[in-house]
């Protein structure tokens, strides 16, 4: 016998928007914490990356620095999908497969210098024949040397973001465990790199990277290499962070 809910109460819509008001503070103080937390990763100490590692793609062989292709920030995540793993050789890990799914689409990472690309032990052979079964287009390399040992993800998922300096990269974060639950949208991408998202409001070490907010999202079919934000768009976000400041305030 299934045990009943313990259901809130039912109230009325004054009281439904009295309590709703008194949790959105809670979630205004998350949020502004969040940024907060973010702004300390922005200034985390980076660690130099002095071993050549190399990783097998579609193309062939490619280095570290190869899989940023030609951006400035890159963050790898690790997959399970390899002779051993849970749904091999048809399926990657379940969990590592959930991450797949929720990837937002990446010109938006690519639009902020930003890329994302999934690495695993499986051959090129067996990842391209699992990304065509569950429709993921996310570049995809294979680990052939200790890469995953030497940055904390040789027995677990996760994510360690590079900085490619003029020619030398560098580690600057990593987000494993209950960490990468939260991981897919283009926002929590941005967050955890050194350049962040790179807008005016955000608070950035000095000389980094900043556009007006909003300004630069655009479809991700219609952005264009160094082109002005739209005219059109930019008074639409306009008028609409004029609204949401009148509304806070």
């Amino acid at each position: 016998m299934t045990t009943p809910m313990t259901t809130p109460p039912i109230v009325s819509q004054q009281a439904w928007d009295a309590a709703r008001a008194d949790m959105l503070v809670k979630e205004k103080a998350f949020t502004r914490a969040r940024d907060a937390l973010a702004a300390e990763r922005r200034r985390m100490p980076w660690m130099a990356v002095e071993k050549a590692y190399a990783f097998e793609g579609p193309d062939g062989t490619a280095s570290l620095q190869d899989l940023f292709d030609g951006r400035r920030q890159l963050i790898v995540y690790r997959a399970f999908f390899e002779p051993g793993v849970f749904g091999w050789p048809d399926h990657a890990c379940r969990g590592c497969s959930m991450v797949a799914d929720q990837v937002a689409h990446l010109a938006h990472l690519n639009a902020r210098d930003t890329t994302l690309v999934f690495a695993s032990r499986a051959p090129q052979a067996d990842i391209k024949r699992l990304k065509a079964r569950m429709g993921w287009d996310i570049p995809w390399y294979t680990i052939t040397d200790s890469f995953d040992a030497d940055f904390g993800v040789g027995e677990w998922h996760g994510h360690n973001v590079f900085f490619n300096d003029n020619g030398r990269v560098f580690r600057t974060y990593l987000i494993n465990s209950r960490g990468d639950e939260a991981m897919g949208s283009t926002w929590s991408y941005l967050d955890a790199t050194p350049l962040g998202r790179q807008e005016v409001w955000e608070d950035s070490p000095a000389g980094y990277p900043q556009t007006p907010t909003y300004k630069w999202w655009n479809w991700h079919d219609n952005y264009l290499v160094d082109a002005a934000p739209d005219k059109k768009w930019v008074e639409v976000s306009t008028a609409g962070e004029e609204a949401f400041r009148k509304r806070d305030a």
